[in-house]
C-alpha cells in the first residue's frame, strides 16, 4: 500500500464510476488501483476478489451491491474512485456517489453497447451536470464492436462523444490502441499485469479510422478557442499538451465526452486511461463555491478551499462486526484534522474526529488531515448518520444531502424463531441507518412488520446482511392488503343498550342516519338532536361508539371510511344513562344501519409507471391487462416508453420479478398510492371468505 499522505485540493479527483450491471466498473477500478500501486493484488469479479467487492453478499451474487470507495495515486494526483452498483435495485448508492463526485466515468461494454442501466446512470449525471468520460470495456470479448458502441453513445447519450483512442483489433485479436493525442500506437505486452505497452507506428488496418477521428477531434477542439482555431486553419501543428488542455476545458463545460477503450481484466488500456482522468477531469476547487444553509436558514456560499470554514457531508454509513459503524464523508470546505471536534447540525451534537483515514475499499489508511475536496472515513461516531453535515462548531451550516429514491417495493417479514423475532426490530433499525432506501416498521392495522426497498433483490440482500451481521434470520410473506369498507346507499336505524343488574343500570338509545361520501372525504359526524331527547353531554359518546365500531366494519372486519353519520333521535334515563351506555348504543346503531346501507369492500389502487425499451411495450401491456389494470397513457422517451397505469395493490406482489423477466432486466417501475376503489364482486367474495377463515 502506498504511504498515506494528505493531498491538496488541486491534487484530488473525485470520480464516480457508473454503468449497467456487469459492464466492468469494479474490474476497471481494480485494474487502475493495481497499476498505480495502491492495491497489492490484481483481483477478479468472477472469483469475488476484486478490490471493491468487500462483502460476502457481493461475492455470493457476483456483483457490486453497495457504494465502495478506493483510490489510486498517479503522478502525484490522488484519484478517489467511487464504485457503484449497476443493478437498479441499488440506485440509492449510485445517487449518493454522484452527489459527492466532481466527474464521472461511465463504462459501456464493447459487445453489448448502451443498455438501459447506462441510460439511467447517464440521467443521474445529467441532473448533477457532471463532466464525463466513457470507457468502452471488454474489447477482448466476443462480438466486441467499438464502432457500433460509438454510434449508440452518440445517438442515445451524448452527441458530443468523441473517441480519443482507436482500438487495434477486437475480441481475441484486441492487442492495442492508437492514442489520438500523440498519433502513436500502443501495443500491449502479452501477459502484462499492470498494462505495460510499447509505442509504435499506426497499423494500416486502422489508419483511415485514425485520420477520420483525429480530424473530428481537432476540428471540435479548435472551435472552443479562437487562437487554436486560427492556428489549426493555417495548418500549424498543435502540441499534444495543448490538445489535452483544450479537451479538459471542453470536458469541464460538458461540450465533449471523450471515449476510451480497453480490457481491464488484462489491464489493457489502463495506463493511458488513468493518465487522462488526471489530465482531463476537474479537481474539486474548479466546481466553484458550494451552497449551504446557515444557522438561520439563509443560503451561505462556501469556497472549496483549506482556509474556509469546515463543512463535510456524510454520504454513506455502514456497520461491520468487530469494526463498528463507519462514516464515509466528503470535505467540501476547510480542512479536517485528526482530533478535531465538529458539529453535527442535523443531530445538534458534537463529534470528535479520531483515527481519520482515507478509504481503500475494506481497508482504511490513517492520515493526519484531509484537505478541502477530499473523501475520508472515520469510525465510531456517536450520533452521525447518512446525509448529516459535520461542520465547525463556531459556524454551523447544513449541506444539501443525497436525494434518495423512495422505497416502494414491500414484503412482510417475521422472525424465523422466537429469538429472531425478539431481535428483529433492533436489527432492522440498524439496517435502516446504513441504507436510507430501506425502511421497515410494524403496521398495527395489518399486524405485520412491513419492509420496503427499491426492489426484491434489494430486500433479499438486506435480509442476508441482517443474518450475517446481527444473527437474525427472517421469513418473508405477502403483505396483507389494507382493505377498507364503505357504504353505497343511505340508511337509518336504531341502537339501544339496556342493562339492569340489580343496582344502577345502563341505558342508552339513539337513532342514526348513514350516508355515503365521495372517495377520500373520510368520516363526518353531525347532530340533529332537538328538544333534549338525548342530553348534549351524551352526543359525543354516540360519535365515539360509531367510530370504534367503524374501525372493524361490517363486511370483512376492515375499517369503514367515507360516510356521514347523523344522530337525529333517541331517548335517555335520568338515572341509568351514561357516557358508556350511549357509546355502546352508538356502536349498536352503526352495526345495524351499516348492514342495510349496501356496504362494499374498497381496495388500494396503485399508480404504476413502467419504463422499458419500446420493443417490450406489447408484452408489458398484455401483462398489465391480465392484472385488470387501467392504462392511463404512454409517453415515448427516445427508444423507451413510459406506461402509466392504475392497478389494484393485490395484483402487484412480486411484479418487479415478472417485469424483469418480460424485459430481460431492462425495464423498471415506480409506484405510488392513488386512492381506493370498490373491489369487484368475485374477488370481494374471496376476501370476505378469507377474513372469516382467519377469524376462526
Amino acid at each position: 500500500m502506498a504511504a498515506a499522505r494528505s493531498f491538496r485540493t488541486e491534487q484530488i479527483r473525485n470520480v464516480v464510476v457508473l454503468g449497467h450491471g456487469g459492464s466492468g466498473k469494479s474490474t476497471l477500478i481494480d485494474a487502475v488501483c493495481f497499476a498505480s500501486g495502491t492495491s497489492r493484488r490484481k483481483g477478479s469479479v468472477g472469483d469475488g476478489t476484486a478490490l471493491t467487492m468487500t462483502t460476502p453478499e457481493e461475492t455470493g451474487h457476483g456483483m457490486s451491491l453497495q457504494l465502495t470507495v478506493a483510490h489510486a495515486i498517479w503522478n502525484g494526483t490522488k484519484v478517489n474512485l467511487l464504485d457503484t452498483p449497476g443493478y437498479m435495485d441499488f440506485v440509492g448508492d449510485a445517487s449518493a456517489a454522484v452527489r459527492v463526485a466532481d466527474a464521472a466515468v461511465v463504462t459501456v461494454t464493447a459487445p453489448s453497447g448502451v443498455e438501459v442501466g447506462t441510460e439511467m446512470v447517464w440521467e443521474l449525471c445529467e441532473k448533477r451536470g457532471l463532466p464525463r468520460m466513457i470507457f468502452v470495456s471488454m474489447m477482448d470479448k466476443v462480438h466486441a464492436n467499438f464502432g457500433r458502441v460509438i454510434r449508440e453513445v452518440r445517438e442515445l447519450l451524448a452527441p458530443g462523444a468523441l473517441p480519443v483512442e482507436i482500438p487495434i483489433g477486437a475480441a481475441s485479436d484486441f492487442r492495442g490502441v492508437v492514442n489520438l493525442f500523440t498519433n502513436k500506437a500502443q501495443i500491449f505486452k502479452p501477459g502484462t499485469m499492470t498494462g505495460e505497452y510499447e509505442e509504435g507506428p499506426i497499423p494500416d488496418e486502422v489508419a483511415d479510422d485514425v485520420e477520420e477521428w483525429s480530424t473530428e477531434l481537432m476540428e471540435t477542439l479548435a472551435t472552443t478557442d479562437e487562437d487554436l482555431l486560427d492556428r489549426y486553419l493555417e495548418g500549424e501543428e498543435i502540441a499534444p499538451e495543448e490538445v489535452v488542455a483544450a479537451l479538459a476545458g471542453a470536458v469541464a463545460d460538458g461540450e465533449v465526452v471523450p471515449v476510451f477503450c480497453g480490457a481491464a481484466e488484462q489491464s489493457f488500456g489502463v495506463h493511458s486511461f488513468t493518465q487522462r482522468m488526471v489530465e482531463l477531469l476537474p479537481h474539486p476547487g474548479q466546481a466553484g463555491e458550494v451552497e449551504a444553509a446557515g444557522d438561520n436558514g439563509d443560503a451561505v456560499q462556501l469556497r472549496i478551499a483549506d482556509d474556509e470554514t469546515v463543512s463535510a457531508l456524510v454520504f454513506k454509513t455502514s456497520a461491520e462486526p468487530h469494526v463498528g459503524e463507519l462514516s464515509l464523508f466528503r470535505v467540501y470546505s476547510g480542512m479536517v484534522v485528526n482530533g478535531t471536534e465538529l458539529r453535527n447540525t442535523a443531530r445538534d451534537t458534537n463529534e470528535r474526529i479520531n483515527h481519520l483515514a482515507i478509504p481503500q475499499a475494506r481497508e482504511r489508511v490513517e492520515v493526519d488531515g484531509l484537505h478541502a475536496g477530499d473523501i475520508g472515513v472515520v469510525a465510531k461516531l456517536k450520533s452521525t448518520h447518512t446525509n448529516d453535515t459535520l461542520c465547525a462548531p463556531t459556524n454551523p451550516v447544513t449541506l444539501d444531502g443525497v436525494a434518495f429514491p423512495r422505497p416502494d417495493i414491500s414484503t412482510a417479514v417475521r422472525g424465523a424463531t422466537r429469538a429472531d423475532e425478539d431481535k428483529m426490530g433492533e436489527a432492522l433499525g440498524r439496517l435502516q441507518e446504513e441504507d436510507p432506501t430501506f425502511v421497515a416498521e410494524f403496521n398495527p392495522e395489518l399486524r405485520q412488520t412491513i419492509a420496503r426497498g427499491l426492489g426484491e433483490l434489494h430486500l433479499d440482500v438486506q435480509f442476508e446482511r441482517m443474518k450475517r451481521k446481527y444473527g437474525v434470520s427472517v421469513e418473508t410473506e405477502q403483505p396483507r392488503i389494507a382493505y377498507r369498507e364503505t357504504i353505497t346507499a343511505p340508511a337509518e336505524g336504531q341502537g339501544r343498550f339496556k342493562k339492569q343488574t340489580g343496582g344502577r343500570g345502563q341505558f342508552g338509545d339513539c337513532w342514526i342516519r348513514l350516508r355515503p361520501r365521495s372517495r377520500g372525504e373520510g368520516y363526518e359526524f353531525t347532530s340533529a338532536i332537538k328538544g333534549g331527547v338525548i342530553p348534549t353531554k351524551y352526543v359525543p359518546s354516540v360519535d365515539r361508539g360509531i367510530q370504534e365500531a367503524a374501525a372493524k366494519g361490517v363486511v370483512a372486519g376492515y375499517q369503514m371510511v367515507d360516510f356521514t353519520a347523523e344522530c337525529y333521535d333517541g331517548s335517555y334515563h335520568s338515572v341509568d344513562s351514561s357516557d358508556i351506555a350511549f357509546k355502546v348504543a352508538g356502536s349498536y346503531a352503526f352495526r345495524n344501519v351499516a348492514a342495510k346501507a349496501r356496504p362494499a369492500l374498497l381496495e388500494p389502487i396503485i399508480e404504476v409507471t413502467v419504463t422499458a425499451p419500446d420493443e417490450y411495450v406489447g408484452d408489458i401491456m398484455g401483462d398489465l391487462n391480465g392484472r385488470s389494470a387501467r392504462v392511463l397513457g404512454m409517453e415515448p422517451m427516445g427508444g423507451k416508453t413510459a406506461i402509466m397505469a392504475q392497478v389494484a395493490e393485490a395484483e402487484l406482489y412480486k411484479y418487479a420479478s415478472v417485469l424483469r423477466s418480460i424485459t430481460q432486466g431492462r425495464g423498471h417501475h415506480r409506484r405510488k398510492l392513488l386512492g381506493y376503489d370498490i373491489v369487484p364482486p368475485l374477488r370481494a367474495a374471496k376476501i370476505v371468505a378469507a377474513a372469516a377463515e382467519e377469524e376462526r
